[in-house]
């Protein structure tokens, strides 16, 4: 049996990391792993996504994102997906139209016990001051509580999860959120 360690951190040093006090990162622990939270925002610069919450869950092997009008196309002989994410959970108004090369095809297994085959694309997710390449497959998550599922793959290495947190990287108010999804080529409400 491994012997394990438990890190005890003074209370003052789980304060959630705020993005207006960049002067308290997100905590990291002995072995360099970010302490993340049960649910965190996150950004797919790739994508175009400045912001979607996702469930951190190590039970769930895979990431997903909540994706509609998933289709295959062609693009210099190489299969790519388009499809639509949209990162708000209750506004069907905020939609993004993403593009990415298709990295598999795989059948996953849901919570439920159900399996879907789904499309799987590589590409970088950011949390914090902290990027990585993530394996995400999609999928319509309407029916779930968030809009993006972070599984152990993509945590793999690089996070551990305090369950009892939550946005340990950073809130996003509803005035954020508008300004982070305002059309950049609008002026005045034109």
């Amino acid at each position: 049996m491994q012997p394990v360690l438990i890190l005890s951190l003074p209370a003052a040093s789980r304060v959630p990391y705020n993005n207006k006090n960049k002067e308290h990162p997100a905590m990291v622990n002995q072995s360099n792993k970010l302490i993340t939270g049960s649910e965190e925002w996150c950004k797919f610069i790739d994508l175009s996504i400045p912001a979607i919450k996702a469930r951190v869950d190590s039970g769930a092997r895979t990431s997903a994102i909540h994706a509609l009008n998933i289709k295959t196309f062609q693009r210099n002989g190489s299969s790519w997906v388009s499809f639509d994410v949209y990162p708000l959970q209750n506004n069907r108004k905020t939609v993004i139209n993403c593009e990415a090369p298709i990295h598999d095809r795989r059948t996953v297994k849901s919570s439920s016990g159900s399996t879907e085959k789904r499309y799987v694309i590589k590409t970088s997710i950011a949390m914090g001051e902290q990027s990585w390449d993530i394996e995400l497959t999609l999928t319509n998550r309407d029916a779930m509580g968030y809009r993006m599922l972070l599984g152990r793959e993509a945590m793999k290495g690089r996070l551990l999860v305090d369950p009892e947190e939550s946005f340990m990287f950073g809130t996003l108010e509803d005035s954020e959120l508008l300004d982070l999804y305002r059309p950049k080529n609008c002026r005045n409400g034109v």
